[in-house]
């Protein structure tokens, strides 16, 4: 699997915006926040990012292939590094739950905006 699997299943979920950040960084936003982050290249796999449930958090980051995020595992982000760490199946399920944990955190009127 490639990132690229992770970020087109991104990219279909309601309001998914795409840009680059960092100069390096593809980033999958809703209402202009972030919601996973990966390779500048999705075709490449070097590692990417998304927000957890606080209760997956420790679980996850215990896992083989997932630590804590940088710069964002205070607001319980992960960081997977090895592709074959989970089904591809349950992954985009991790993004699709960090996608509804980052629009639930927005404005009432941005959500309603969003989801029609």
């Amino acid at each position: 699997m490639t990132f690229a699997a992770l970020a087109k299943h991104a990219m279909a979920l309601p309001g998914a915006t795409q840009d680059i950040k960092w100069g390096n960084d593809w980033v999958a936003s809703v209402g202009g926040k972030m919601f996973l982050v990966g390779s500048r290249d999705p075709a490449a796999w070097l590692a990417c990012s998304f927000k957890v449930d606080a209760h997956r958090f420790l679980e996850l980051t215990g896992l083989p292939g997932f630590a804590p995020a940088p710069y964002l595992a205070r607001v319980k982000w992960v960081q997977l590094s090895d592709p074959k760490a989970l089904p591809l199946a349950e992954l985009k399920q991790l993004v699709e739950r960090s996608h509804a944990l980052v629009l639930a955190a927005l404005p009432k009127k941005v959500q309603r905006e969003i989801l029609g």
